[in-house]
């Protein structure tokens, strides 16, 4: 028997959420007010009309039963990408920036949901507002829009606990109070003060305040849109380097983690497994390429590693120079594209294939689970790596009881399972994306690097695509097809692919 679907409480809901757009469209309007720029109106009329749109959808769903079921939930997470994305791009096409629908829509999606892929070919000749709206939909998506409104949706009178469930599906966020609304609240509160102080520390470091706050909302997003056609690389300070790249790490660690060392409770991070597995990686892969990039003296090499030091160097501070170099550039590049964050010091297709293939795979793990980073997530590589050794142990004493672990604790089944499901969909998402991308046309290098790239919300990908590059030539289709990839792994697969299940929609 079917189940009478609530569509009034989705409209409501959509309702809601469109308000709350408005309201950040704002921000943008009052930049090119500000800086008299010809977009003003375009920003201006978007804003109107995304509130009247919301106050027609509360108005069709007045009345509406005020229970969320799961049903109703992943469909209102599902949908508010997408809606999202169709009015965030007004000003984009409004205004001619962006003149392509196919193209703007593009941009936008990839915004919301973190990846950071582009279509345009130059950054710097956007307007403020532009530059600014493209950072602010990456802060809104880097936590969630959802877990945003969970915390605003009770003053419309409705619940946000499914909606919360449903995007924030499989292993991931922790409550930190007992109302789910509390806990969007203080994941909120420290995502903004990180945000706060990743920007005034970039303004310290030499980095003007406009692309210091862009870059901020970028970074704790995991983002990756930059102000800059040269992306990082377009500012030489170590320091500021440094920063993103600090902040970029603390950004793939779980947020609840963060709260509870804020709270003086750093205990809890310090035992969680998944942050050590994580940390470690990054030391590792950092000390492998830095190793790599100093022996090949790529400081002559491409316009990204910037370096005065010559191929034959004597004395140690040159040598020790082209060292720190080393370390920066590739400490960076694995803190980005492991996080899912798309900003770039270089192009690292220019490196060995050695360094670049490791680049890649990378771009498979992402970061912690309740963080802002994309990819399959530490914890889920770390239990389908114990749960193989497991196997391969409970062969050879077929007797004993073995039991996967997380932090000392004792997996149930169910959880395993739910990692192995995960990572057979990822897969076949990756592998169908190449497929669909080799058959426009694109080659298969190419092609599974923006299959990877965009279901890991990765935004920079193999070749033509890599960090120097943009995805304007893709073809129009292939862009549609990357935007449906970029949504199904911002939702961590299971929440789209539900929709498609029978067993939801039946009782």
């Amino acid at each position: 028997m079917t189940r009478t679907f609530n569509w009034k409480m989705v409209f409501s809901t959509q309702g809601a959420l469109l308000e709350l757009e408005s309201l950040f469209l704002l921000f943008p309007t009052a930049v090119a007010l500000i800086c008299r720029e010809s977009d003003a109106f375009a920003f201006g009329f978007s804003t109107v009309f995304t509130f009247l749109c919301g106050l027609i959808f509360l108005r069709i769903g007045r009345h509406a039963p005020r229970r969320v079921s799961e049903r109703e939930g992943y469909v209102i997470v599902a949908l508010v990408w997408v809606i999202f994305s169709l009015f965030g791009m007004m000003p984009f096409y409004l205004s001619g920036a962006i003149p392509s629908f196919t193209d703007a829509f593009f941009e936008t999606m990839s915004g919301f949901t973190t990846t950071g892929a582009t279509i345009l070919t130059d950054i710097e000749s956007m307007s403020h507002a532009a530059l600014f709206w493209r950072s602010l939909m990456q802060w809104l998506g880097g936590m969630g829009i959802i877990v945003l409104t969970v915390a605003i949706l009770p003053m419309f009178g409705l619940g946000g606990m499914q909606l919360y469930s449903a995007e924030a599906t499989g292993i991931s966020y922790e409550k930190l109070s007992p109302r789910i609304t509390d806990t969007a609240k203080h994941l909120w509160a420290t995502y903004t003060l990180l945000t706060a102080i990743e920007a005034a520390l970039l303004m310290i470091f030499g980095m003007g305040e406009f692309d210091a706050i862009c870059h901020a909302f970028s970074t704790i997003a995991t983002g990756g849109f930059s102000t800059r056609n040269l992306s990082i690389a377009a500012y030489t300070s170590p320091a500021i380097h440094y920063t993103i790249a600090g902040f970029t790490l603390l950004a793939g660690i779980n947020f609840t983690l963060i709260i509870l060392l804020f709270r003086g409770k750093p205990k809890r991070l310090l035992q969680d497994e998944e942050s050590h597995w994580y940390l470690a990686a990054v030391a590792i892969l950092t000390l492998i390429l830095s190793v790599g990039l100093f022996l090949q003296d790529y400081t002559t090499v491409g316009a990204g590693f910037q370096s005065d030091t010559a191929k034959a160097v004597t004395g140690w501070l040159p040598t020790l120079k082209a060292a720190e170099q080393s370390f920066r550039y590739a400490f960076f590049e694995v803190v980005c594209t492991m996080t899912s964050c798309g900003f770039s010091l270089g192009n690292y297709m220019e490196w060995k294939p050695v360094q670049w293939c490791l680049i890649f795979f990378l771009m498979f793990t992402g970061g912690c689970a309740g963080s802002t980073a994309g990819g399959i997530k530490w914890v889920r590589i770390v239990i389908f790596m114990k749960n193989a050794i497991t196997e391969l142990r409970q062969r050879v004493h077929p007797y004993a009881i073995f039991s996967v672990t997380i932090s000392g604790k004792p997996l149930e089944r169910s959880a395993i399972q739910n990692v192995m499901a995960f990572l057979f969909f990822y897969i076949v998402f990756v592998v169908v994306g190449t497929i669909a991308f080799c058959a426009l046309g694109v080659n298969f290098t190419e092609s599974v690097g923006a299959a990877a790239s965009a279901i890991g919300n990765i935004g920079p990908a193999l070749g033509e695509y890599g960090p120097a590059g943009t995805y304007a030539a893709f073809p129009m289709v292939g862009k549609w097809i990357y935007a449906v990839l970029m949504l199904v792994g911002r939702l961590e697969l299971f929440t789209v692919l539900l929709l498609f299940s029978p067993t939801l929609w039946r009782k």
